[in-house]
């Protein structure tokens, strides 16, 4: 029995290294493999990590995404030679990471601060949760508060202090600047 066999833990994320630009192409061959050799109870999911990206400012701002970790596929899988095998031979992987050739699996804090939807970049800035923030255009401007909830249509929640109350305002992630410390 191989080294990869006693190391199975169940299901578990894995990374695999890609060559640069190949991520989709890796993702798109491992699902028709998985499909097509019928191993959905071996490799479960595949995903590219993806930040919502805001560029410009005002009525001409637009939003994409773009990858987190370039050159890296995130693969849920039970790590057995078969799987290990699959991913491997596909082309544009280079590897699992890990030390040595033993794939190390991702913590679940790991996998939720990859997958979540913890931070958005705008412009070059990340905007997290509990951030400062002023809104600086649309009917709130001027108004400051902490950042509570970010959306992927790039709405944000904002909790500002008024009249002695917290109040939660809607904008759009375009309308918001960090406060300087």
């Amino acid at each position: 029995m191989s080294d990869i066999n006693e190391m199975n833990a169940g299901m578990r994320w894995y990374v695999a290294h890609t060559y640069s630009g190949y991520e989709n192409k890796v993702k798109a061959n491992l699902e028709k493999i998985v499909e097509n050799r019928g191993v959905q109870e071996l490799i479960e999911d595949v995903r590219i990590p993806m930040e919502v990206v805001a560029e410009g400012e005002g009525e001409e701002a637009k939003t994409k995404e773009s990858k987190l970790l370039p050159a890296y596929v995130l693969i849920k899988m039970i790590m057995c030679d078969e799987s290990w095998h699959i991913v491997r031979n596909i082309t544009g992987v280079t590897g699992f990471v890990g030390p040595g050739s033993k794939p190390v699996p991702l913590t679940d804090e790991e996998v939720e601060s990859l997958l979540g939807e913890s931070a958005v970049k705008v412009a070059g800035d990340t905007f997290e949760i509990g951030d400062e923030v002023n809104i600086a255009e649309g009917i709130f401007s001027g108004y400051s508060g902490k950042l509570a909830e970010i959306s992927d249509s790039g709405e944000v929640t904002v909790i500002v202090s008024t009249v002695g109350r917290d109040m939660p305002i809607k904008a759009n992630i375009k309308e918001i600047r960090r406060v300087s410390k």
